[in-house]
């Protein structure tokens, strides 16, 4: 290896390191709210509405300025916009702390939630740029696994801080020590080199000139993804429902939920290792149909039956979300990139919020083994779209 691609393989490390981390802290920032809910809530006396208001209000604003960020990103880079959206997100969680009404911390957590926008899509933009010759999958696997972190690492904070100081304190500690360390990462900015997008035009010339795969390519791509994650949303909401149907109490749910996310987590790094090594379809395809047919599996299963097939369920059902985040990177220029993850991000959320409320319709209409059925079938739906990208993926 001559020194010029040893460079850029350190430069493309540092990059993914630096991504990754911001993951960890932004994914810890939004994870960190949930275990506190109960306390807010005896605190300030709100009601079960009121609460989970406050948790949509949180999550929900962090995906309003994603393509706005996108755009930006193209001018500005993602360096200096993924510390700004970590440090506005921190100190949302600082002013949440010091808030005494209901009101205030409403308001708090919408204006503070906003600056979550910047982390996804420009995170992955970042390296999908810095691997576009080979290991994208892997890397952005690998952001994709440390947002995982990230979800874990927050409430562990949270249970260490809030015996001693309360929920309002674990806020500010938290925010305080995500401003800190942003400071502390801008000093970095000289190992992270990775051009900006309005660079990478002026490099490749006018944007007819750069290849891209057809429109209606990167939209269907986008309705998979979608998909994908109207299934994950809504499985996550109603597999308890099906394990408390089988005699399990809430206690013993909540244990093998942890089988359910630590599947996910491998499946996001491994899924991301092994889509460099036998391409993108074979594994939305493998991934997707196990998660239809364990769907309907753990209707007629028993449980202790059910029990060791819940690591494989969240593997198959998380682990597709590297592959797909990696695949925009096929269909879509360096130098647009930013901005269609941030349609991409965007779509998938929308997925996500909506499918628990339709698939909750349709079970109040009939009943929740009709929705399962009818979740797997519209999961299965994936492989023949997904075998519409063949030639790109």
């Amino acid at each position: 290896m001559n020194q010029e691609s040893s460079t850029s393989v350190s430069a493309a490390r540092k990059t993914l390191a630096f991504g990754s981390v911001t993951h960890i802290w932004s994914d810890a920032f939004f994870a960190l709210m949930v275990p506190l809910l109960p306390f807010i809530a005896q605190d300030l006396g709100l009601s079960y509405a009121q609460t989970g208001m406050l948790r949509t209000v949180f999550s929900g604003a962090s995906g309003v300025l994603q393509i706005p960020a996108g755009y930006l990103a193209e001018v500005w880079g993602e360096f200096w916009l993924l510390i700004a959206g970590n440090v506005w997100v921190a100190g949302g969680l600082i002013a949440m702390g010091f808030s005494s009404t209901y009101i205030t911390l409403l308001v708090t957590a919408l204006l503070g939630g906003l600056g979550g926008g910047m982390q996804h899509p420009l995170a992955t933009s970042m390296i999908s740029r810095a691997y576009e010759r080979s290991n994208s999958f892997t890397a952005i696997g690998t952001v994709n696994f440390a947002g995982d972190l990230g979800k874990m690492a927050g409430p562990a904070l949270a249970a260490i801080t809030v015996p001693l100081f309360g929920w309002r304190s674990t806020f500010i500690i938290a925010g305080v020590a995500g401003v800190l360390f942003m400071v502390i990462t801008m000093t970095l900015k000289g190992s992270i080199a990775v051009a900006t997008a309005g660079k990478i035009r002026d490099v490749q010339g006018s944007e007819e000139d750069v290849p891209d795969a057809p429109s209606k390519a990167f939209v269907l791509l986008s309705a998979v993804g979608m998909l994908d994650a109207a299934t994950r949303g809504a499985a996550l909401t109603f597999l308890p429902f099906i394990l408390t149907g089988k005699g399990l109490d809430v206690a013993q749910v909540s244990v093998l939920f942890v089988l359910v996310f630590a599947g996910g987590a491998g499946g996001k790094l491994v899924l991301g290792w092994l889509g460099d090594h036998i391409g993108g379809l074979a594994l939305i395809w493998s991934s997707k149909g196990l998660t239809a047919i364990l769907l309907v599996s753990f209707l007629m299963l028993p449980t202790a039956a059910i029990i060791p097939l819940l690591v494989l369920f969240g593997f198959g059902l998380n682990g597709t979300s590297s592959v797909l985040y990696a695949s925009v990177a096929r269909l879509v220029s360096p130098g647009k990139r930013a901005r269609k993850y941030g349609v991409y991000y965007t779509a998938t959320e929308v997925a996500t919020a909506i499918a628990p409320l339709g698939y909750g319709l349709l079970a109040d209409a009939t009943n929740l083994s009709v929705t399962i059925v009818a979740m797997a079938v519209i999961t299965a739906t994936i492989l023949p779209f997904s075998q519409l990208l063949r030639r790109y993926l």
